[in-house]
């Protein structure tokens, strides 16, 4: 394929604010969601860890949309989608304080880095941004949020195996993605992305084989166990490096253990074949 046709490095620098409110109701919702069974959330309760993700999202038009459903393919504060598919490929955030549910927050998004790659699947074009998420006049979560554009799928091109994952597991859980998990997800963090949601859009256009996977609902799993695995204690700093898409209705596995510091873990994703699909690491206070 030819070389992106987009001025990246000239949407470097660009920000765009919004305001949002920690509400009751999304919080009570992805609750039901994760099919937690602990107490439900109440005003003035912390909010867990990747459950942020559920606010400030992209409200646009309808008509603004492009093919996959996501707000921005076609320009604005992002670069007009640069190539046809997209993914969430990672995140690092730091916890400077949690936000408190019933609160008013406001987010500052930022466009710090934006260049085509060459991979083994074709050409690759990663947007990196900088949100930072106050709480009245408290910075409350710093978040480095990655994407990755990339082309078509190629008739006939051989898939890239996962790597193997980490061994010595100490907590784990069998997570079952059917359909209504991903409807669920995409719901209450307003995610009009049709490769979770319309199976002949995701495997005749964009050539997964199944509904994809939310990869910040893996993310926001693989947290679910850091949080229940580690009772009080309080999640400071977690990243995530996504390496595989997971497939609905496949069930999965999360896992995690303890690194040798005593005050840090390491947690990924396994596939059904086995291999990693994403991997996550979490400080803890």
């Amino acid at each position: 394929m030819d070389r992106v046709a987009v001025d990246l490095k000239s949407y470097i620098g660009r920000k765009v604010e919004a305001d949002d409110v920690a509400d009751l109701r999304s919080m009570r919702q992805l609750h039901a969601a994760l099919d937690r069974s602990d107490a439900l959330p109440r005003d003035g309760d912390e909010v867990p860890p990747s459950w942020h993700w559920m606010w400030f999202n992209a409200t646009d038009r309808h008509s603004a949309l492009g093919r996959d459903g996501i707000a921005g393919s076609k320009g604005g504060y992002m670069p007009p989608s640069p190539l046809p598919r997209r993914m969430w490929a990672g995140s690092q955030l730091s916890v400077h304080r949690p936000l408190r549910v019933g609160e008013k927050i406001r987010r500052t998004a930022e466009i710090v880095s934006a260049e085509e790659r060459q991979g083994k699947s074709g050409t690759l074009v990663f947007v990196g941004q900088r949100f930072s998420i106050h709480a009245g006049n408290e910075l409350a979560i710093e978040e480095d949020f990655q994407s990755v554009f990339r082309e078509d799928p190629k008739p006939g091109a051989a898939a890239v195996e996962p790597p193997p994952v980490p061994e010595g597991a100490q907590w784990t859980r069998v997570i079952n993605p059917d359909p209504v998990l991903l409807f669920r997800y995409s719901a209450v963090t307003y995610n009009g992305h049709r490769i979770h949601y319309d199976r002949p859009y995701t495997t005749g256009v964009e050539g997964y084989p199944d509904l994809v996977v939310h990869g910040p609902l893996t993310a926001t799993l693989l947290m679910e166990l850091a949080r229940d695995s580690n009772p009080g204690k309080r999640i400071a700093r977690y990243g995530f490096r996504a390496v595989s898409p997971l497939y609905s209705p496949a069930k999965f596995t999360i896992a995690g253990k303890p690194n040798a510091d005593g005050s840090s873990a390491t947690f990924w994703a396994v596939n059904p074949q086995g291999r990693l699909a994403m991997q996550a690491d979490v400080q803890l206070i």
